[in-house]
């Protein structure tokens, strides 16, 4: 019988480690914080027909093109602290690199206009630039190790007793996989709205793992 490995913190990197993973724990509130704000506030978006992604075009674009850098930024300097705690999980770390590398490439390459957003684009989907596609490829790297990660950690706790942490992992991963499969298939506004919800829940399951992580719990 495998014997899960214990949650051990090397003394000489906790107040830096630790402010790194509280930086982490908070990229989720401030991505969503500034999500919502831009698309309650922002001149034609619509959360029923528009993904987040489109907020980085027009004269307020900076706002999401630095939301994605920021939070990217955050994740990344959470994940080094991870990796330089004893966890028992080496790839958790790993995975966390590419969610952040995700953020931070899908900042640097701005979706394109889509269905009327930002004011004047034609409706519809639009032609997809260079930029355009780099930036769901930026995305669906991000979306699949955000989705593994929670998966895994829902095995790693399940195999340790800890029921509620491995049914909140497994919740998170299959809901945000459901959701973007979903997504893909038939794009409308019901699915767009779930997906929506979904990075969200994504969001806060990073932000609990992060949190777990800070106050010396197994992740």
């Amino acid at each position: 019988m495998t014997q899960a490995v214990p949650f051990r913190v090397r003394p000489a990197a906790v107040g830096r480690d630790r402010a790194l993973l509280a930086g982490g724990a908070l990229a989720g509130p401030l991505f969503a914080a500034s999500a919502l704000v831009q698309g309650l506030t922002r001149d034609g978006f619509d959360f029923r027909r528009h993904p987040v992604s489109v907020l980085s075009n027009g004269d307020l674009g900076w706002v999401q093109i630095t939301t994605f850098l920021a939070s990217g930024l955050l994740v990344l300097g959470a994940a080094a602290a991870l990796g330089r705690r004893d966890t028992g999980a080496r790839w958790l770390p790993r995975l966390l690199v590419l969610y952040g590398i995700g953020l931070v490439l899908a900042g640097i390459f701005r979706a394109d206009p889509a269905d009327g957003f930002p004011a004047g684009t034609p409706s519809g989907p639009g032609q997809i630039s260079w930029h355009g596609g780099l930036h769901f490829l930026a995305a669906a790297i991000g979306f699949v190790a955000l989705i593994v990660a929670a998966l895994g950690a829902a095995r790693r706790a399940a195999r340790r007793g800890e029921r509620g942490w491995a049914a909140y992992s497994l919740a998170s991963g299959v809901c945000f996989a459901a959701a973007w499969v979903a997504l893909i298939v038939r794009p409308a506004p019901p699915t767009m709205v779930g997906f929506g919800l979904a990075v969200a829940i994504g969001w806060a399951w990073v932000t609990g793992m992060l949190w777990r992580a800070d106050h010396g719990r197994s992740v």
